[in-house]
Formats: structure tokens, C-alpha cells, sequence
């Protein structure tokens, strides 16, 4: 009896005759298994979203070893990417929290995960978390924070850590050389800064180590660095009004080649800055960061 066959159907071993939406479909089907590797990552990285991921072995073996995973730590990394320093952290420390903006790197995060340790993910904008409240959720009265940074937001995300300092024990981020610089530089460096008085001011800023471009899938073309934070004790850091004294380091390093009297118009007059003990004709620069407190906190009688 003579066999019948249905159209569009595959024999065994045979070809496939199909029509022109079924062959698109099959071509993205096939173009989409190519871009992921075997674990299921993308292989390309997302250059709007800063994506530049760590691969060198040895970089990451220093990492985990500058953070130190101790018992009862609760370690959270921000932008985890494909799992470089996530996988090792869970090896060394077993569990870990990691906020991770890409959705599409979430699935194969946490597939990847399950042979290392307990890995919470957290499916954001790490702009939106709220850590005083995380620390609360975990169980602890501080957090641990980790992570290699896209460089378009290091700024944001750094601030946004200084918003809940009192939650946070230390932080271990990767970072622009150049950014890391900045943060650390004393007065009288040409990149001594806001960013460096407003770190400083919270916190004890200590570059690390170098790392070069090749660290990194797809390399960037600047060296970055690791760079740890410790927040200083609420009662050691002497502002009373952070906004006020966010808005005076913002208004003085406004114009960098302004002194004082002219940074400062509108916000403090000449001679309060002068009652405050600093010359009103200094420039911005060449205030130490204890200065910039002193100056934040000085009222007029």
C-alpha cells in the first residue's frame, strides 16, 4: 500500500518543505540559539547599558579575596552580568543577593547559580532599592555591596549607596580607573572634586588594584580599578544637614575656576565664609574635606 505524506511534515532524516514565515521563523529560531552560549548567556554584550563582562580568572580570585566573605555576611552584588564574580562569591560564601537590571540574563543567572550556592535575584534598577529596607528583609543590620559597575552609572549608583550608608558595611566595586581616582583624590589634585569630597565625607575611600582592558568581554579602552568603601560611623562624620551640605560642595565645584565669594553667591555670603575660619578667595579645590563640613555646618549669629 502506497505511504501518503503530509504536507509541511518532516520524515526522518528527510527535508523540510515548508513555506516563507515558517523558514523566518526557524532562521530567528537558529540565529537566536547561535548568539547564547552553552550556558545560555548572550554572547554579545549591550553597549547601551554599559555592559562589559569580567572574564580574567585571576582579577576575580583577588576580588573575592579583597571582600572576604565571612559567616553570617550578607553579600549582594550589583549588575551580577553572566556570573564572573557571582559563581565565586557562591563557591566561597554559599549564598549571595544580586540585582540584575537585564532581564535577559536573569534565566541563565539563576540556571547557572544552582551548582554553586543559593542565589536570590533581585529583577531591577538597582537605582530603585532600597538597601536600608533589603538589610531588614535579609536579616542583618548591614549589608556587604560588591560589584563591577557599568561606567555610565558608577556616579548614580554611588550616591544611591551613600543615601543609606548606615545599612552598609563596606562596598567592593570595579570601576573606571579614572572614576576611582577622583574618588580617592586629597585636596589640591586637578581631579579632587564633588565626587571626592562627597565620598570622603561618608566614607573611607581606598583604591585597591589596577585592572586592564583585557580583563574584560568586549574590552573598554580604559584601565579600570577596584576600590573599597567603609562607611564611617554616623556619629564621626559631623554633618547635620546633608542637603545642605550636598548643595554647598555641588555649588563650589560648579565653576572650578571660581573662589569662593563668587562659587557661593546666593548660597553664603563672603563674610560667613570667612567667620567659618576659610578665605573667601579660595578656590573649591584647596578645601580639605573636613573644611567642607566645617563650612556646611557654620550659621551666622
Amino acid at each position: 500500500m502506497p505511504r501518503h505524506r503530509l504536507p509541511r511534515c518532516r520524515r526522518r532524516g528527510g527535508a523540510v518543505r515548508a513555506g516563507p514565515r515558517r523558514a523566518a521563523r526557524d532562521e530567528v529560531a537558529v540565529n537566536r540559539h547561535a548568539d547564547r552560549d552553552a550556558d545560555g548567556f548572550q554572547r554579545d554584550a549591550k553597549k547601551h547599558l554599559g555592559q562589559n563582562f569580567l572574564h580574567e580568572r585571576g582579577v576575580i580570585e583577588r576580588i573575592v579575596q579583597a571582600i572576604d566573605p565571612q559567616p553570617g555576611d550578607a553579600i549582594v552584588e550589583i549588575g551580577p552580568g553572566q556570573g564572573a564574580l557571582t559563581f565565586p562569591l557562591l563557591d566561597r560564601h554559599g549564598a549571595l543577593t544580586a540585582i540584575e537590571f537585564d532581564r535577559d540574563l536573569h534565566a541563565p543567572l539563576q540556571a547557572a547559580a544552582r551548582e554553586h550556592g543559593d542565589l536570590k535575584l533581585i529583577e531591577g534598577d538597582v537605582l530603585g532599592v532600597d538597601f536600608t529596607a533589603l538589610a531588614a528583609e535579609l536579616g542583618v543590620e548591614k549589608i556587604r555591596l560588591a560589584g563591577n559597575l557599568p561606567y555610565n552609572l558608577s556616579s548614580p549608583i554611588l550616591f544611591h549607596a551613600l543615601d543609606h550608608a548606615n545599612a552598609i558595611r563596606d562596598m567592593h566595586f570595579m570601576l573606571q580607573k579614572e572614576v576611582v581616582e577622583r574618588m580617592a583624590a586629597p585636596p589640591g589634585n586637578k581631579v579632587y572634586g564633588r565626587l571626592s569630597v562627597m565620598l570622603q565625607a561618608y566614607c573611607t575611600v581606598t583604591p585597591l588594584f589596577t585592572v586592564p582592558p583585557g580583563a574584560f568581554r568586549p574590552a573598554p579602552k580604559v584601565d579600570s580599578a577596584v576600590v573599597r568603601l567603609l562607611p564611617r560611623a554616623a556619629d564621626s562624620i559631623g554633618i547635620d544637614d546633608r542637603a545642605r551640605f550636598a548643595a554647598i560642595v555641588r555649588a563650589a565645584f560648579g565653576q572650578r575656576r571660581k573662589t569662593l565669594r563668587n562659587a557661593l553667591a546666593g548660597t553664603m555670603e563672603a563674610e560667613t565664609i570667612a567667620a567659618a575660619g576659610l578665605d573667601p578667595g579660595a578656590r573649591a579645590e584647596q578645601l580639605s574635606v573636613a573644611e567642607f563640613v566645617r563650612l556646611a555646618g557654620f550659621r551666622a549669629a
